[in-house]
């Protein structure tokens, strides 16, 4: 779900390709919005790199209507059972404050922003009556793109959240800034008067983040919520946008679509396009942890190398987020023990042990600042270097790669 002001949830069209002009198939009730649709969908489809395969319904919703949908999204997305845990995880790490309400607090962040959706289970297309003409094109420009994107892949079997955390995050990434790069494209062209490629451009990623960042200062939800949810929802645009710009630069002239086997499979590959983009792709390691007898798990995901930097920019400042660098997987599983104590153990490997090392010397200061007992300290997990982090006693946890021997 999109949540930013020019990215707003509100999808389009369809049809036959870009030479079917006005026998494209736009249903809508209201005429001019069929045509702001038809207007737009060529270009997009150039740009994009994606031709429409088939047809979908735009139409107008007011505002309660929105955000009844909002809700029952979430409920899907996110229910309240496994709210409670992530939040309780997170607030386990200093993330967030242990009386955040999560769901009330993305609700919020989504009712002040939203100004449409785009419903995959009914192929429509929904806009907050009312939208400024100007504003309406380019939500129109973005969104395009995600509809012809649903039209190719399965976007939610993408962002589906049996995937994991990280995995998902990075999907969101390449979904947002995909459209993200199109839409600033031809806002670009339309203001120079002359056609732009951004595959020419410097870093888009980089250049929009002070602009993104001011637009969502204007929002006072998002503006007061925790570091971590603003850094995540400022990801997908920023990061997204620079990962796909990289892999057209890449096969320039051509635009392929950033899905298939150029799908990053975590937030590392999008943060450096080469462990995705190279001659051998570097993929994120899978741990397993196991529970000591007794205990019973309440949650379990990863964070991903994106969410870690945030983690030590909280802690320790915006420099930090460098000791995340040389991530390569990890683990966390929030846990009961035998005797009912709460505890929050979770691993990480690292492609060298020079890695860990400056990592663990950048964690051993926050460990204070945790809630509970924290104890960091590093372990061989199947002979790679890894460090694990308790909140609480966690004796008796183990980790493994894969099929590998287990490591305490």
């Amino acid at each position: 779900m999109t949540v930013l002001p020019l990215a707003l949830a509100l999808a389009v069209v369809a049809g036959c390709g870009t030479e079917c002009g006005d026998t494209v198939r736009v249903q809508s009730s209201d005429p001019g919005l069929k045509a702001a649709v038809l207007g737009l969908l060529p270009d997009i489809e150039k740009r994009a790199g994606l031709e429409a395969r088939g047809p979908l319904r735009v139409e107008w919703r007011d505002r309660a209507q929105l955000e009844r949908y909002l809700r029952a999204r979430l409920d899907e997305e996110l229910p309240p059972g496994v709210a409670r845990w992530v939040a309780e995880v997170y607030a386990r790490l200093g993330l967030f404050a242990d009386t955040l309400d999560l769901r009330a607090l993305l609700l919020a962040i989504y009712a002040e922003q939203v100004a449409g959706f785009y419903d995959p289970d009914s192929a429509t297309l929904f806009v907050l009556r009312g939208e400024p003409g100007g504003e309406l094109e380019a939500v129109l420009a973005h969104e395009l793109v995600h509809a012809l994107q649903d039209q190719h892949v399965n976007l939610d079997s993408l962002t589906a959240r049996g995937r994991g955390n990280d995995p998902r995050v990075a999907a969101h990434a390449i979904i947002e800034g995909h459209a993200t790069l199109v839409m600033f494209e031809r806002m670009l062209a339309q203001t120079a008067g002359s056609p732009v490629d951004l595959a020419d451009l410097p870093d888009l990623g980089e250049g929009l983040r002070p602009a993104l960042e001011a637009l969502n200062a204007q929002f006072p939800m998002l503006s007061r919520a925790p570091l971590i949810i603003r850094e995540g929802m400022l990801f997908p645009y920023l990061g997204g946008a620079r990962y796909v710009q990289t892999l057209w630069q890449r096969n320039s002239p051509g635009r392929p679509p950033p899905f298939g086997g150029y799908l990053p499979r975590s937030s590392e590959q999008v943060m450096d396009p080469d462990r995705a983009l190279g001659a051998v792709r570097d993929e994120p390691t899978e741990l397993v942890i196991e529970l000591p007898q007794g205990a019973r798990q309440l949650y379990s995901d990863n964070l991903g190398q994106l969410e870690l930097s945030v983690f030590l920019r909280q802690h320790l400042g915006a420099g930090a987020a460098e000791l995340a660098r040389d991530w390569d997987g990890d683990r966390y599983t929030l846990f009961t023990t035998r005797r009912g104590e709460r505890v929050l153990v979770w691993y990480s490997v690292w492609d060298h042990a020079r890695a860990r090392s400056r990592f663990l010397d950048g964690l051993h200061p926050v460990l204070e600042r945790l809630p509970g007992r924290a104890a960091a300290s590093a372990v061989e997990i199947s002979g790679r270097p890894g460090v694990r982090l308790a909140v609480g006693n966690a004796s008796g946890a183990t980790v493994r790669i894969g099929n590998g021997a287990p490591v305490r």
